[in-house]
Order: C-alpha cells, then structure tokens, then sequence
C-alpha cells in the first residue's frame, strides 16, 4: 500500500475529553467498529454542511462590508455638499456685510439659517456617528458569534484541536470585552441609544449563554481527570490529628499540558466573571449594586460543589450526630485553604476580577455548603421532632438536640473566624454581608421563623434553669459579693439572685453576639434576652406584694424584703445600662427590626416587645426596673411617714402647747419622743438594708412628707404662738434636723415651709408689721421663698406677743 495513503492517528495527548467521549460512546467495543464507516460518513456530510455556513457567513460578511462602504461615501457625500454650503454662506455674508443694505440680510443669515444649518450639520454627525457605531458593534458581535461557533463545534471536525478551541474561547472573551467597553461609552456619551444598546445586549446575551457552561463543562472535565475532588475516607477517619500539609492536594499534582489547560481554563472562568460584573453594573447604574455585582467566585464553586456531593454520603449518616459533620466541614476547610490560595489567587489576579481573596471566597463557599445540607436535612429533621413533643406533650430529646446543634453553630463559627484572621483580611468582614457568608448561624438571616424558634428554646431553657435559684431563699437574703461589682464603687446590696439572672442573660447575650446581622441579633435579644428581664421584674414584683399584702409594711423583715427587692432592680438596671453604652448594643438600638414588628403584629401576648419609642434594645426594660424602684421607694416612705403621723397625732393637735412655756429639763415636747423614735427605727432598719442611691431619694422624700405634716398639721391650724411656745416649736424642729443630718449637712434645707414658718414667727413684731408695706419684695429681702403671700399672713396672725 502507498505511503501517501495511510493515515496516521492523531496523538492521544491532542485529543479533548469531548472527544475521548465521543469515540468512546461510538467505538466501545468490537462490534461498533463495523459502524466506523457510517460515523465517518456522518462527520464529514456535517463538516461540509460547516463549511457551507462558513461560506454563506462570508458572502454575509462581504455584503455588509460593501453596504457600510457605500453608505460612508453617501455620508462623506453629504458631508462635502456641507463644507461647500458653508462655504458659500461665508462668502456671501463677507460680501453682503461690505453693501450698507446687506446688514439686515446678514443678520437674518447669523440669527436664522446659520443655526439651522449647524442643526442639520450635528444631525447628519450623529447619524454618522451612529452608522459607524452600529456596524462597529455589528461587526464585534458577529465575531464572537463566530468564536462562540467555532468553540462549541470543534468536537464534531474530524481532526480537532484543543489548542485552537482554547484561542478561540479567549477571542471571544477578549471581543466580549471590547464590546463591552464600546456598550459601555455609548451608555454614557449617547444614552439615547438605548434600542442599539439593547439589541447588543440581546445578541451578547445569547453568546454568554452558550459561553459560560461551556467554559464550566471543560473545567469540569478537567477537574475530573485530575482527580478532583480528593478522597474523603481518610479525612472522616480522624478530624483532628491529620496536618494540612500532609494532605494531597490534586491541583499541585497537575503537570504539563494538564495543568496549563486547566489554568487557562482557570483564567477564562474569571474573565467571564468579570466581563459578567461589568455588564451588570453598566445595566444596574443608579441601583444598589452591593447585592448584585458581588456573586461567589464560579471557580471556587466548582471546586467545592463536587466535595459537597460526595460528602453528603457521610453527612446522612451523622443526623442525629452533627458534630462530625461540623468536623469534616472545617478539616476540608482548613487543610486546603492555604494551597488553593497560594496557586488560584495569582490567577485571580491576572484575570483582574476586582475585589476576591481566593481563600475568602473558599472559606465562603466551603461554609455556604454546610448552610444547604443544614436548611435541607437537618433542621427540617429537628423542627418536625419539636412539632412532633408539641402534638403529643411527650418530653423529648428535641429541645435538647436543637440546642447543641446551636452550641456547634457557634463553635464552628469561630474557629471559622479564627481561620480568615490567619490571613488578615479580618477587616473586610466587619459588614453583615461578608459576616454572613463565614457564619453557619446565617441560616437563621434565611428563616426568621427558625430564629423565633431558637429564641423560644434559649428563653424556655434559660427559665428552667433559673427556676432553682429563684425558689432558693438564700439567693434572695445573700448579697452579691465584690468582685461582681464592676460598674462603680457604690454598694447595691443586691441579693445573689440578680447576679444569678444576669449570669443567665449574659450568656444569652453572649449566643447572639454569634448572629452575623444585626438585625437578627436585634430581634433574637428582644425574643430570648427582654423575657428574661420582665421575668426577673415580676419576681421582685411577687414578693414586694407579698410583703405588702401581709403586713402593709409595717413590719421589720416586710420592709427589708422590699429593700432586697429594690436593691436588686438597681443593681440589674445599672448593669444594663453599662451594658447598652457597648457599640455592640447601640447597633442593635439603632437597628429598625421591620422583620419583628411584621411577624408579631397579631400576636397580642408580644406586642408590648414592640412598644417604646427609645433608641436603645434595653431601653423599655430599663425604664421598667426604674419605675418599679421609684414605686416602691416611694411606699417604703409613704409607709414611715403614716406611722409616723400616727404617732405624732397627739403632738399635732395639742394646740394650747404653743402658748405654754416650755418643760424643764427637756429639750423636747414629750409627745414627740415617740414619733421621732419611731422615725429614727424605721430610717435606721432601711438605711441599713437600702442601697444609698434609693436611700437617698427615700429619706428626701420622707423629709418633704414631713414638712407638709407639721406645716398644714401645726402651723396652718390657726394655733396661737407665743415666744414660750416659739422657742419650744424651734426645739423640738431642732431635734427633727438632728435625726436628719446623719444624712446631710443643712437638714433644714429640706424642711422648708416649716423652717420659713419658724423663721416668720421668730422676728420681732415691729418687723413683721413692715411686710405690710414690703409685700412680696419684703417676702424675698427676709429669705421667704417658699410660703405664699396668704400662708405668710396666716402664720403672722397666729403669732402673739405679750405686752
């Protein structure tokens, strides 16, 4: 046989992996082989029918070249009739200006027809402009509809050539490109253009269309041939004790040919991406762009999407065991981070795509992966378990199991975090956005109705827990110790028990600092934290009206319960306002949770969550507590100033006191001694079981409670003064400061109409018989600010001088 007649096969190294399918699908065994014939028949029947395209795209391609010619000479035509038109009109307005009748006619010419000439003039350049543009785009287009052709037929010639498909692939992304750059100008300079703009766009569309899974498929073809994804059998055999770098990674064994395509292949995908991002924000301008331009990298995804599908296999044998799948997830994670950076992130960079750190972006989609098994088989699983306890009231695990599910959530999470600091683009994850990509906890961003769920269990399982420390009566008499006392020098005297509540909502403080949005850290604190603290206020509420239903204060150990109970809410509401000065807290605040107010508009058992018009997440909590406080703060006192009115009543209305001389050997009035002692017992016991801030304000009111009794009580009940029963009124007040000044330096001070009262009766009778032509300005040069004008004339006509 003539050597000229034989034909070589091609080496195997030059033919695709279509290709290899192909002869594999047709040529599997023997028997095919007697169909070789018909299949090569078939082939070149469809090569020439190829060619005959070809052929007709030419003669196309031709005859527009020759209709774009003729109409550039039209328009060059119109163009010189223009210049010659102006021409002319120059010459006939210099001629026209010289006559000294012209002058109308010349400015008729500048103020009518010149502008109208330069309208024309700009039309016929726009028009020109267009022309050249849209054949220009024409032109683009129809060769990357000839790459794109020639790309995605290259398997059906006889003899292909990878080599020449790989150039063609990148032709069209670079004319892509190009096009894009001019669709980019035209929306700019020419944004009338908006139906050539589209049809581009359409056209373009189509070829990405066709492009893009193509250059997808071969990636992942390649992919598979260099045996990707690795093994999972040896990492599920120990999560913990296999380094990284004892794991081998088939994207550093890759040599030759293999590996310059796949880096080719590698570096098509990115610029597809970001030819893609282009285009959007071209199409988007004016748009929020942050959600739409920022898609995961296509090629990491690739990478991750097989591992995924084969770790599944394991995952669904670990449901009702999650921390393996946890594990597996984070070893995967972490031992090929660092390899799949070093070798993709130059390839990222080369292809330009602005703004993607590969090792983010495998982080992400690695996490991204476990989010899909989580919303898809897990939490279905545990959710239709608690519906199932909620049907039947049977106890179950559930509660139990979807809590530590959460527990390795959160644990996840932060090794994951822990993992991107490694590689210092800790910073670009501050914002929700990229927070939620790095978190398993985003889950519960996707599904408000899960989120509610959580917080219903963290609440159910916080009170449960807290129920022993509430029942334990030691908790309420105990104080909390000093090191607890971190928010200042002043003494709460808060009973254990408010430490115990604030341990439990700092750990439910703790889990929603997990949540990677703000809002749902908002909402999550409003649903598990705000019940925790409305359930320590009704605590202190019960017992307060125990105490008060059962002795009405009167006694010792009643009104040092109500003292706990007080000093407990200024404990717990000084700790949550240091808490809310946190920027952690004032972002929540700050947060308008739309989601909430939604989902409980209906529900009437939460509405008050809802409610308040501060800006802090605590503030309705916090105004709670301070109301309770100033409540019973204010019964503590109400409750001494009655028992003291009772005891003083003889004291008070003994009215003919005041014009007696005073009793020797005492300093004061012996219906007095009782009431002031019952006063100083009762001031004594609270001060001693009262924090000093509620002290304060009890014993100033107490003080003006007071001042109002012996002022309406004694010096308003028309009681004659004489200077014997003057200087026993001045006694027995002294005494009363006395028990008062422990407390103050001026006690009188907060005496005054009593005070201003004595101060009236101890002037002499010729001063007081000037206030008459003084009135209110003799009020105010004698230190009387306190008494009306008619309180004043009252006192002064009781007092009596003797002759």
């Amino acid at each position: 046989m003539d050597s000229h007649s034989t034909l070589t096969l091609p080496s195997a190294s030059t033919l695709s992996s279509t290709a290899f399918s192909f002869l594999n699908d047709n040529l599997s065994n023997n028997q095919c082989l007697g169909h070789a014939t018909g299949i090569a028949t078939h082939l070149e029947n469809h090569c020439c029918d190829l060619d005959q395209s070809l052929i007709a795209l030419n003669r196309s391609l031709e005859s527009k070249l020759t209709a774009y010619s003729s109409f550039s000479d039209r328009v060059n035509g119109l163009s010189d009739q223009v210049n010659v038109r102006l021409t002319d009109l120059a010459s006939v307005v210099r001629s026209r200006s010289s006559v000294p009748d012209g002058g109308g006619r010349a400015e008729q010419i500048l103020g009518e027809e010149l502008p109208a000439l330069a309208k024309e003039v700009a039309r016929v350049d726009a028009v020109r402009a267009y022309a050249e543009t849209a054949l220009k785009l024409d032109s683009l287009v129809g060769d990357i509809e000839d790459a794109v052709s020639s790309t995605m037929n290259r398997n059906t010639r006889k003899y292909p050539s990878t080599q020449n498909s790989d150039d063609m692939q990148l032709i069209a992304i670079r004319t892509l490109k190009q096009t894009e750059d001019i669709l980019g100008s035209v929306t700019r300079a020419r944004p009338k253009w908006a139906r050539l703009v589209a049809a581009v766009d359409h056209r373009m569309d189509r070829a990405l269309a066709i492009l893009r899974p193509h250059a997808i498929a071969d990636h992942r073809a390649l992919l598979a041939s260099m045996g990707w994804p690795p093994p999972l059998s040896t990492l599920t055999s120990n999560f913990d004790t296999r380094a990284s770098h004892e794991v081998l990674n088939p994207l550093f064994t890759m040599q030759g040919d293999l590996k310059h395509q796949y880096c080719e292949n590698f570096l098509a995908l990115c610029s597809l991406q970001e030819l893609q991002r282009q285009r959007k924000s071209r199409q988007l301008e004016g748009h929020n762009l942050e959600v739409a331009l920022h898609q995961p990298l296509w090629a990491i995804e690739e990478l991750v999407n097989p591992i995924y599908v084969a770790a599944q296999r394991h995952f669904s044998k670990w449901i009702d065991k999650p921390e393996f799948i946890f594990a597996l997830v984070y070893k995967i994670t972490r031992d090929y981070v660092d390899s799949l950076d070093e070798l993709l992130q130059p390839l990222v960079d080369e292809a330009m795509l602005v703004g993607y750190s590969c090792r983010e972006e495998w982080i992400s989609a690695m996490v991204t992966a476990l989010l899909t098994y989580l919303a898809k088989e897990i939490f279905p699983v545990y959710v239709g378990q608690l519906d199932e306890e909620s049907v039947t009231g049977t106890k179950s695990e559930a509660r139990i199991s979807w809590l530590n599910l959460v527990d390795l959530m959160i644990s996840f999470d932060k090794r994951i975090k822990s993992l991107v600091a490694q590689s210092g683009v800790l910073l670009s994850l501050q914002e929700d956005s990229n927070l939620q990509k790095i978190s398993s906890l985003s889950v519960f961003c996707d599904r408000p109705d899960w989120l509610d769920l959580w917080a219903e269990l963290e609440l159910a399982d916080t009170i449960d827990k807290l129920k022993h420390d509430i029942d334990d009566e030691r908790n309420w008499k105990m104080k909390v110790q000093g090191p607890a006392l971190l928010f200042g020098p002043e003494d709460y005297k808060s009973p254990a028990v408010s430490s115990a509540f604030l341990h439990r909502l700092s750990l439910v403080v703790d889990r929603c600092r997990s949540l990677p949005a703000i809002s749902s850290r908002s909402r999550y604190l409003r649903l598990a934290g705000a019940p925790i603290i409305q359930k320590f206020l009704d605590c202190l509420l019960l017992r307060c009206q125990e105490a008060e239903g059962l002795t009405a204060l009167q006694d010792h150990d009643a009104l040092i319960k109500v003292a706990n109970s007080v000093n407990a809410a200024q404990y717990f509401e000084s700790v949550l306002k240091e808490w809310c000065e946190d920027v952690f807290f004032v972002e929540m605040g700050s947060s308008q949770d739309d989601q909430l107010g939604t989902s409980l508009s209906g529900d009437t058992a939460t509405v008050g969550l809802l409610e308040g018009s501060g800006t802090g997440i605590l503030d309705d909590e916090i105004k709670n507590l301070e109301k309770f406080r100033m409540e019973w703060v204010e019964k503590m006192s109400v409750v001494v100033l009655r028992g003291f009115d009772v005891c003083c009543r003889d004291y008070v209305k003994n009215r003919r006191q005041w014009q007696e001389k005073s009793e020797e050997g005492w300093t004061v009035s012996k219906t007095l001694v009782g009431a002031l002692d019952f006063l100083q017992e009762k001031m004594s016991i609270i001060e001693e079981s009262l924090n000093r801030m509620d002290f304060v304000g009890l014993w100033r009111s107490l003080a003006a409670g007071v001042d109002r009794l012996l002022f309406i009580g004694i010096l308003m009940s028309n009681a004659k003064f004489s200077n014997g029963g003057v200087e026993k009124l001045g006694s027995d007040l002294q005494v009363l400061f006395g028990v008062f000044g422990a407390w103050c330096l001026r006690p009188e001070g907060f005496f005054p109409k009593v005070s201003e009262g004595l101060k009236l009766l101890m002037m002499g009778e010729e001063q007081l018989q000037s206030r008459a032509v003084g009135g209110e300005k003799w009020m105010k040069n004698n230190g009387i600010r306190h008494l009306s004008v008619t309180e004043v004339e009252k006192i002064v006509r009781n007092r009596v001088f003797l002759c």
